[in-house]
C-alpha cells in the first residue's frame, strides 16, 4: 500500500501532470471565482513552465548534469556480475521480445548484454518485481530479452521480488556481498542507485546506459518547437532530483 502511495504521489509531482493540475485550479479560479488576476497569472505561469520543459534546450540542460556524472564503462577488468537494473515493461509473447521492454529499459538491457561480451564468465542480474495484472516480472521479461541477444540461461540471475531500486539493492546484496559487479542503468537514475548500492554496503562499478541529453547537432525544429519526447527529458530530471531529495531526507 505504502509502495503504491509513493508511486502516485511521486507522478502527481512530474511536470506534465502538475502543470496541468495547477492549469485546471487556475481555470476553475477563471469561471467560479472572483481570483481573476490570481488565476491568470497561475495559468500563465503554468503555460509558460510546460512550454519550456517541453524544448529541447531547456530540457537537455536541466537532464545533463545527472547523466554526466558517469562515463560510459570501457575498462576491461574482471567482473563477477553485470547488475542491470528493472525499468517499465510490458508483455505480450507474440511480439518481438525485445518490443516488450519500453525505452528506458530496452538500453540498460543492451548495454549489459554489450558489457556481458566484454567479460566472460560473469553473470547477468536482472532485477525487477511484477507490474500489476502482468503475468511475468520485470526481471523476466528482461532476462528473455538477454536470453534472445545471446545469453545463455546459465549465466542469468532472476530477482523477481524487488519492486524499487532500494530493494533491487538490497536483494543483489545477499548474493553479491563480497563480489565485483556493474552496475547497469540509465544513466539518469545511475546517480541515485548508486547512492543507493553503497548504502547497502556493495561497491558497485557504474555503467550508464540510455543517455539521453545532447548538446550534439539537431535539426532547427528540433530546439524551436516543443515536444513530447524533450519533456520526457525534463521529467527525468525532476523524477531523479525528487528522489535524491528524499534519500537525503531519509538520511
Amino acid at each position: 500500500m505504502l509502495f503504491i502511495l509513493k508511486k502516485i504521489i511521486g507522478n502527481l509531482l512530474l511536470p506534465l501532470p502538475f502543470l496541468l493540475l495547477l492549469m485546471a485550479i487556475a481555470l476553475l479560479l477563471l469561471w467560479f471565482s472572483r481570483w481573476q488576476k490570481s488565476a491568470k497569472t497561475l495559468l500563465t505561469v503554468s503555460w509558460l513552465g510546460l512550454l519550456l520543459l517541453s524544448l529541447q534546450p531547456v530540457a537537455d540542460r536541466l537532464l545533463m548534469p545527472i547523466e554526466n556524472q558517469y562515463a560510459t564503462y570501457q575498462k576491461n577488468e574482471p567482473i563477477d556480475y553485470i547488475v542491470v537494473l528493472g525499468g517499465g515493461y510490458t508483455y505480450n509473447p507474440e511480439w518481438a521480445p525485445s518490443s516488450n521492454l519500453f525505452p528506458n529499459s530496452l538500453p540498460r538491457v543492451t548495454e549489459g548484454v554489450r558489457l556481458y561480451r566484454q567479460h566472460p564468465g560473469a553473470k547477468m542480474i536482472f532485477t525487477g518485481a511484477e507490474a500489476i495484472s502482468n503475468p511475468l516480472p520485470n526481471a523476466k521479461v528482461a532476462a528473455l530479452v538477454a536470453e534472445s541477444l545471446g545469453v545463455p540461461e546459465q549465466d542469468i540471475i532472476v530477482l523477481p521480488q524487488a519492486k524499487d531500486t532500494i530493494e533491487e539493492a538490497q536483494a543483489v546484496a545477499q548474493i553479491a556481498q563480497q563480489k565485483t559487479l556493474l552496475l547497469v542503468t540509465s544513466a539518469n537514475h545511475l546517480p541515485r542507485a548508486m547512492r543507493i548500492f553503497q548504502k547497502e554496503g556493495l561497491n558497485p562499478i557504474p555503467a550508464p546506459a540510455n543517455q539521453l541529453a545532447t548538446l550534439g547537432p539537431l535539426n532547427p525544429w528540433e530546439k524551436a518547437f516543443p515536444s513530447a519526447f524533450y519533456l520526457s527529458h525534463s521529467e527525468r530530471a525532476w523524477y531523479e532530483t525528487l528522489g535524491n531529495l528524499w534519500l537525503t531526507i531519509k538520511e
